[in-house]
C-alpha cells in the first residue's frame, strides 16, 4: 500500500471564527482520536489533505500525520474516521483521523468490483443487478484491500452471488450476512403495452348527451313566441 505523509500543526485557539479564518488561509480543522486518550487538534492544508484521500487507497490510505509543535516533529499513524464537506460548494470543513497500531486489526468498508461479462447478459440479454457496493472487512491497515474483485462471468438469469461466496484476499476476513445477495443477473424488463379502448359506433359520452339535449331545449323555448292575451269583448260588441 502507497505510504501517505501528511503535515500538520498544533492547533490552540477554537471556535467557528476561528475555523472559518483558519479555512480562509487554506488550512483545515483536523482532530486525532485514539481510544483512552483525550483528542488531539490539528490543523493541515487543504491541498495537502486532498492528495492524501485521493490516492489508490482512497478513504483507506494509512497516514503518517507529521505534527509540527515548535520542535521535533511528532509521527501519529492514523486512517480517515469522518469528513465533513460543504454541501453547496464540495470543499472540506473538518475533518477526524483515528490513530491506529499497524500492528492491530481494524475494521473498514471497502469497493466491491465486478469483473467480467456475464453470460445473462451477454447472451440471454438479462440485467447484471449490484445490490452491495462495498463489504466490511477485518484485517491489519497493511493489509487493507483497495477493492475486492468478484468475477461474474458464469452468471447465468436467475443467478445471483452472496456474500458467502466472495474469496477474499489472505488474512483478511470478510464481515457481514453470508445469505447477503452481492451481485445477480435479472430477465430483461418487459415493455407493457397499453390496451386500446375504441369508441363503440353510436356511442357518446354522457355529459356531451346532457349538454347537446339541454341546448335543443333551450333553443324551443327561445324560438316559441309568447302567447298574446285573448283580447276582451268591447262593450255593445254582439255576436254576429
Amino acid at each position: 500500500m502507497e505510504k501517505v505523509v501528511l503535515k500538520a500543526s498544533l492547533r490552540e485557539n477554537k471556535g467557528k471564527e476561528v475555523c472559518k479564518k483558519m479555512r480562509r488561509e487554506g488550512h483545515i480543522p483536523a482532530v486525532v482520536y485514539k481510544d483512552g486518550k483525550d483528542a488531539l487538534s490539528l490543523q493541515v492544508e487543504n491541498g495537502e489533505l486532498w492528495h492524501a484521500l485521493h490516492t489508490e487507497a482512497g478513504t483507506n490510505a494509512i497516514i503518517t500525520l507529521s505534527v509540527s509543535d515548535g520542535e521535533k516533529p511528532s509521527q501519529k499513524t492514523v486512517i480517515l474516521k469522518d469528513i465533513q464537506l460543504d454541501p453547496i460548494s464540495d470543499k472540506f470543513v473538518h475533518v477526524d483521523f483515528h490513530e491506529i497500531s499497524l500492528k492491530e486489526k481494524l475494521k473498514v468498508k471497502v469497493p466491491i468490483v465486478a469483473k467480467g461479462e456475464a453470460i445473462g447478459v451477454k447472451e440471454e440479454e438479462g440485467v447484471l443487478g449490484q445490490i452491495m457496493w462495498d463489504v466490511e472487512v477485518e484485517c491489519l491497515p497493511t493489509a487493507i484491500p483497495e477493492h475486492i474483485d468478484v468475477n461474474v462471468e458464469e452468471l447465468k438469469i436467475g443467478d445471483s452471488i452472496y456474500l458467502k461466496d466472495i474469496e477474499s484476499p489472505a488474512d483478511v476476513d470478510v464481515l457481514g450476512d453470508p445469505e447477503q445477495i452481492v451481485l445477480s443477473v435479472h430477465p430483461p424488463a418487459l415493455e407493457e403495452e397499453e390496451p386500446e379502448v375504441e369508441a363503440e359506433e353510436g356511442e357518446l359520452e354522457p355529459e356531451v348527451i346532457k349538454k347537446g339535449k339541454a341546448e335543443e331545449e333551450g333553443e324551443e323555448e327561445e324560438a316559441a313566441p309568447e302567447k298574446a292575451p285573448e283580447k276582451a269583448p268591447e262593450e255593445g260588441e254582439k255576436e254576429g
